[in-house]
């Protein structure tokens, strides 16, 4: 029953603590997944949150079924789901209850524009720290380079540029690694 309770309250925190979609939970997901809990480790979250951005659904969602999941089978995925959503469903029902009484308001407006900002800053160190580990060669670096240009400059979604990566990779891994781990 500790794990469950462990699973909900892990997953509640990163939901209901951060702002910003997949991407801004990701610094919070890797606390309480690999630092906190040890649940998975670093390289093994990237691979959950690449595949949580080709799947459908919300990113930390999807990665919050798949550590619960792993942890404690079909009940564990319902109760990190459960931790990971529940916020979102208290804080929207109030905000539905109230929305035109704050939607106006200057201070929450500026509030709003602050933590955009460090939504920002974190993404941006978390950036870094991921690349840090997942970046390890030139090829790597040329692949995210592209993804990152195709990103910006196209109007090719997201799925299509990780899926395009992933089929690169592979063919890479193949023809010029011989199938063969670094």
């Amino acid at each position: 029953m500790k794990i469950y309770w462990q699973l909900f309250m892990a997953f509640m925190r990163v939901g209901g603590l951060t702002f910003g979609g997949g991407l801004a939970q990701l610094p919070m997901l890797r606390y309480e997944i690999v630092q906190r809990y040890g649940w998975l480790d670093e390289d093994e979250l990237l691979d959950v949150y690449a595949i949580g951005q080709c799947t459908p659904g919300i990113i930390a969602v999807n990665t919050a079924t798949y550590v619960g999941f792993k942890k404690k089978g079909v009940m564990g995925g319902i109760v990190a789901t459960l931790g990971m959503i529940t916020p979102s469903i208290i804080i929207i029902t109030l905000v539905a209850l109230c929305l035109q009484a704050i939607i106006d308001n200057v201070w929450v407006q500026h509030a709003i524009m602050g933590i955009k900002a460090v939504v920002c800053a974190l993404m941006l160190n978390t950036a870094y720290t991921l690349g840090k580990k997942s970046l390890r060669d030139a090829f790597a670096w040329l692949i995210a380079a592209a993804a990152f240009a195709l990103a910006m400059f196209t109007r090719i979604p997201t799925v299509v540029i990780v899926l395009i990566a992933a089929v690169i990779g592979i063919i890479w891994f193949v023809s010029v690694k011989g199938g063969k781990k670094a």
